[in-house]
């Protein structure tokens, strides 16, 4: 017998994600096909994991070897904070998602109210762990750039200061004075598709960044096509003994699609592995740009280099917002707990006519806190007792189907409240 309400809530939920894709496929943009890729990336996670790759964050980030403390605390206890200086740039790269920051235009112009930022953070936090400075280009306002740097050590004396840099600008004399105002790491953010003459030049300034700040790492999207050009660079970057790489899920940042489009790029569908509206700038991940990075790291291995790598994906980006929205609210109510390992608060349900053999179940296993709906037909409970319910059978032998269901804590003009965001069928062992 099926499960009505159970059928009609999983529907319910999968058609945001349908409707999302349609309204943008409106608009022009091209999604792959739902699920496409899935079964292949799960393959190299897999393998990844079994050679001893960490798994963070749900899956969501996969490390091995050095991991640079701010990617830590980015979901982490201490927090990390991004700042800019200016969002002028020199370089016109067609996936730059700045545009989509507010008062771009503005800030392009006069400069970006850093430290109004600090002394805000500040306030809020003042034990923040990590603080960031990028762009725009810092060095193209290396004044600015230093007296950021100098501040936030007065602030967090203890904090990790790390700088973004496409490393076009950088001197020695300017690396000695980052360093000497308290920088700690520097990031070049390498472009696939730099011209030669471009990649030598920063590859240069990674030399001179070594003879200065303490860890020198590069940060860059990985481009579905770009894998022996990819392979080269992680070799030329290994020989000159960077920490490590951060390898970037590629995005499309809402702008320039024609640019996408002209490359024959398709966006990974669905976009999200947890639909929400999410706060992060940085758009909607290209299909095939995972599957690349899982099979770089698994060639990496096998080559024997030494440099860190870290797969930062879309995802991953989100789940610091999830963290700072929901830990707060983990103990909103008895039948809610927050979930360590993704950063989304969760529930237990059953639907329909598991309910009525479910819960003398869970009340057996000692659950005495509750939540029913009878419109939705379903009963809520604390996720933890989902696995007493393996066995458990509703009339007719049919097996329980316990889910978990995903919330988010907003907060807003004063009020307070939940939102469900996600329902997933799991298997109670």
């Amino acid at each position: 017998m099926a499960n009505e309400a159970l059928e009609a809530a999983l529907a319910e939920y999968a058609a945001v994600g349908k409707r999302y894709v349609r309204a943008l496929e409106e608009k022009g943009l091209v999604f792959a096909e739902a699920g496409a890729g899935a079964a292949r990336c799960a393959e190299l996670r897999a393998e990844l994991a079994a050679r001893g790759v960490a798994v963070r964050n749900a899956g969501a980030s996969l490390s091995v070897g050095h991991l640079s403390p701010a990617c830590v605390e980015c979901t982490g206890a201490g927090g990390s904070e991004t700042f800019s200086t200016t969002f002028r740039c020199h370089r016109d790269c067609y996936f730059c998602f700045n545009h989509n920051q507010p008062d771009y235009d503005k800030f392009f112009r006069e400069g970006c109210p850093w430290e109004e930022g600090l002394e805000r953070s500040a306030a809020e936090n003042e034990s923040l762990a990590c603080v960031g400075l990028t762009g725009g280009e810092p060095l193209l306002d290396l004044d600015n750039a230093l007296a950021l740097l100098r501040r936030a050590g007065e602030l967090w004396p203890g904090a990790h200061k790390r700088m973004y840099t496409s490393g076009d600008l950088l001197t020695e004399a300017s690396a000695a004075a980052l360093r000497a105002a308290g920088l700690d790491e520097i990031r070049f953010s390498v472009k696939d598709d730099d011209a030669p003459d471009q990649q030598e030049r920063v590859l240069a300034a990674m030399e001179v960044a070594k003879r200065f700040i303490p860890s020198v790492m590069v940060e860059m999207p990985v481009i579905p096509g770009a894998g022996e050009h990819m392979r080269t660079l992680l070799r030329r970057f290994d020989a000159l003994g960077i920490d490590g790489i951060n390898l970037l899920e590629f995005c499309f940042p809402f702008c320039n699609w024609d640019e996408f489009a002209r490359r024959g790029f398709r966006l990974k569908n669905p976009p999200f592995d947890v639909m929400y509206d999410y706060g992060y700038s940085g758009g909607l991940a290209v299909a095939g740009s995972e599957e690349l990075i899982l099979e770089l790291m698994l060639w990496a291995l096998d080559e024997g280099l030494e440099l860190g790598m870290h797969y930062c994906s879309l995802d991953n980006k989100h789940r610091s917002e999830m963290r700072q929205k929901n830990e707060r609210a983990a103990h909103a109510h008895p039948c809610i707990a927050f979930d360590e390992g993704d950063f989304f608060l969760k529930t237990g349900k059953v639907f329909g006519p598991d309910v009525a053999a479910a819960r003398p179940v869970l009340e057996a296993a000692g659950c005495c806190d509750f939540m029913e709906d009878a419109e939705e037909r379903s009963l809520a409970f604390p996720p933890r007792y989902v696995g007493t319910l393996a066995g458990a059978v509703r009339e007719g032998g049919e097996p329980v189907q316990p889910a978990l269901c995903y919330l988010v804590y907003e907060c807003e003009e004063g009020e307070s409240y939940l939102i469900d965001v996600a329902l997933e069928v799991v298997e109670a062992a």
